[in-house]
């Protein structure tokens, strides 16, 4: 798999070219008494536009940040002043942690030139580079959005591969989580895991907000019992780590990677959903 990543460096020699646009895709969970926007308003990379990723989002569901329809998704980020035409930088105010979730979702609408800033803002900032506050708005432009039906997965799906177990299911949560020894932090949910589901968790993959090497990585899944050669759909919270866990084993050599948008938050408020622990 290419590079999915851009070095500082990198982004600092490029920041005023025309067809390059840098995107803070900050998210913090609910408890983490962070305000992504606001912290997005009081300084970020130069230039950068903020994507909202609760906001850009499917309205119709309760389930928190689904991917929106591909026109919803269009009309959102040409507003942002992106086009599919652009080579697109994502970063977070963590490391890597929510820039991932908005790298796949620009790659599952059909961006080709979309990449992450190794080391997000964190990195960008310990280097002393240059930051501003405000609100950047650019020009409208079009965005030609193009679906991947291969990207994610729906609960039916991941209900059917309870019979069929084509596909490994690998959890990104913690393990007290995954295992059900605490209780989930958003209201409602059962705590345990999908039956014959597997446990990696997120933080295992990073080091210092970046993601370990290949090799690492290959070692880490070979001693969760996780086969590459086989069918892996991911899963988390609500749909954001599993997409940092689906970027771990594709950059470990797996070519079926699928990520369940849904994750925890649908399943285990799901009433015909089988919940282990």
């Amino acid at each position: 798999m290419h590079n999915p990543f851009v070095s500082t460096d990198w982004l600092a020699a490029h920041l005023s070219d025309p067809d390059v646009v840098v995107v803070d895709a900050s998210w913090h969970l609910p408890n983490a008494s962070r305000n992504a926007q606001a912290e997005y308003l009081a300084g970020h990379i130069p230039g950068a536009v903020f994507f909202d990723i609760d906001g850009i989002a499917d309205t119709t569901t309760d389930l928190p940040h689904m991917l929106p329809s591909p026109a919803d998704f269009a009309r959102a980020v040409g507003a942002l002043g992106i086009s599919d035409e652009m080579t697109i930088v994502v970063y977070d105010e963590v490391g890597l942690f929510s820039a991932p979730r908005v790298w796949w979702t620009f790659r599952s609408f059909g961006a080709r030139n979309v990449f992450m800033l190794e080391g997000g803002g964190p990195k960008w900032r310990a280097e002393k580079r240059r930051i501003e506050a405000g609100l950047v708005q650019r020009d409208r432009v079009s965005f030609n959005a193009n679906f991947d039906p291969d990207a994610a997965v729906d609960f039916d799906t991941v209900m059917s591969n309870l019979r069929s177990h084509e596909a490994q299911v690998v959890d990104a949560r913690p393990a007290p989580r995954f295992h059900g020894e605490v209780p989930e932090p958003r209201p409602g949910l059962r705590s345990g895991h999908i039956p014959g589901s597997f446990n990696v968790p997120v933080g295992l993959l990073t080091e210092a907000g970046r993601l370990k090497s290949p090799e690492h990585l290959r070692a880490i899944f070979a001693e969760r019992g996780i086969d590459l050669e086989k069918p892996l759909i991911t899963s988390c919270g609500s749909g954001i780590t599993a997409v940092t866990l689906a970027l771990a084993l594709e950059q470990a050599g797996a070519k079926d990677v699928a990520v369940y948008d849904g994750s925890w938050a649908e399943w285990g408020a799901h009433k015909d959903a089988e919940v282990e622990s």
